[in-house]
């Protein structure tokens, strides 16, 4: 995933090698997580569930083989594509730790599913922040009329 400008500078100047050597030969090429292929495009269910060409089966979200059960998944009707790209991300989110512990390559999913508490909370305080300001000098919002 590109980094944010405003960003940059967290990360140290030689992250593009650091993260290659992350994804592609500790990780090989694969999530570290669910197992997706890189630069693949893979049939997906939306719900975690893709298929593995190489292995000719599904796996889940984290990268087990799963038996689809016949006639109560609608497969064909719910298929869908992605191509995967492989990002390395900071376990506990600090982009000062660069060890390797506290690096993997992750597929978007799994990379947004990891920052997802991250995510939330930086939107809580965005939203905190604009509301804060409308009180300011907008002064009191107007009741709601959905009540």
């Amino acid at each position: 995933m590109p980094i944010r400008r405003e960003h940059r500078f967290f990360y140290p100047i030689d992250w593009p090698q650091l993260s290659a050597v992350i994804r592609f030969r500790r990780a090989k090429g694969r999530c570290e997580s669910c197992g997706r292929p890189h630069g693949q495009t893979v049939w997906h269910l939306g719900d975690g569930r893709w298929w593995d060409a190489q292995a000719a089966s599904w796996r889940d979200g984290v990268g087990r083989v799963i038996c689809l059960a016949v006639g109560e998944d609608d497969v064909l009707g719910s298929v869908r594509t992605t191509r995967v790209v492989l990002a390395a991300a900071h376990r506990n989110h600090d982009t000062a730790d660069n060890r390797d512990v506290n690096l993997m390559a992750v597929c978007q999913r799994c990379h947004m599913n990891h920052d997802r508490p991250e995510h939330q909370r930086r939107r809580w305080r965005t939203l905190f922040r604009r509301k804060a300001l409308g009180d300011l000098f907008n002064g009191v919002y107007p009741p709601s009329s959905s009540s």
